[in-house]
């Protein structure tokens, strides 16, 4: 017992003297190993302006300028056609329900609750929709005639899904419209053109029908 208390007191008196006379640790300047460079970093904003500057007193700006103008004039009059959407070879009708489940509360601007969130609406028991909605080939004159003379612009909305709207404005001096990014034709699942969806009690009837000297089968 006196020998393991021995050493127990000789460790102590270490950990002691460690503690009092901790190791010394110098700073030593060991001269450049090799070369050094500063830290620069650009500023983005004035390189950006730089080339800006650089871009207009040369002229590329005003080119590129242009090139942008005329492409977008381009995309506006005659937009990318919707894909996938063909001639049609045979008669094809379906109804499509607009009815939406809701997500949350409904509520009017003083708080009161119109739609509970989990109930199922639809549209058109809150609204009428007077105007067809007629879909067409704008670049087959066959199916522009047959959707112009059978549709005025109080009966339907002619819709493209390809073609020129604006041309054909220009020339038919009546209003036509365009399914940017086929929006609407996949939303009612219509595949093919002329197609007409008008409203029928709380649904849409959708009604793809076929072309035949220029008339609907």
């Amino acid at each position: 017992m006196r020998i393991l208390a021995g050493a127990a007191g000789i460790a102590f008196l270490g950990a002691a003297v460690f503690v009092a006379n901790p190791m010394r640790s110098e700073a030593r300047d060991y001269g450049q190993a090799g070369q050094a460079f500063p830290v620069i970093e650009p500023d983005l904003l004035a390189t950006i302006e730089a080339r800006l500057k650089r871009a207009e007193s040369s002229g590329e700006l005003a080119r590129m300028n242009e090139m942008f103008a005329k492409r977008v004039e381009a995309k506006v009059r005659r937009p990318t056609p919707v894909a996938g959407i063909s001639p049609a070879i045979a008669a094809r009708e379906w109804d499509y329900d607009p009815s939406v489940r809701l997500e949350r509360d409904i509520r009017d601007q003083k708080g009161n609750l119109i739609a509970a969130a989990g109930q199922t609406v639809n549209p058109l028991d809150f609204v009428a929709i007077k105007q067809a909605l007629v879909f067409i080939d704008g670049d087959d004159a066959g199916q522009i005639a047959w959707a112009t003379n059978h549709y005025t612009d109080l009966d339907a909305k002619i819709i493209f899904v390809s073609g020129s709207p604006i041309e054909e404005m220009t020339s038919r001096r009546r209003r036509f419209y365009f399914d940017q990014e086929g929006k609407l034709t996949s939303r009612f699942g219509i595949e093919h053109t002329p197609a007409v969806v008008r409203q029928n009690g709380r649904v849409m009837r959708v009604t793809e029908q076929v072309l035949k000297q220029g008339r609907a089968s």
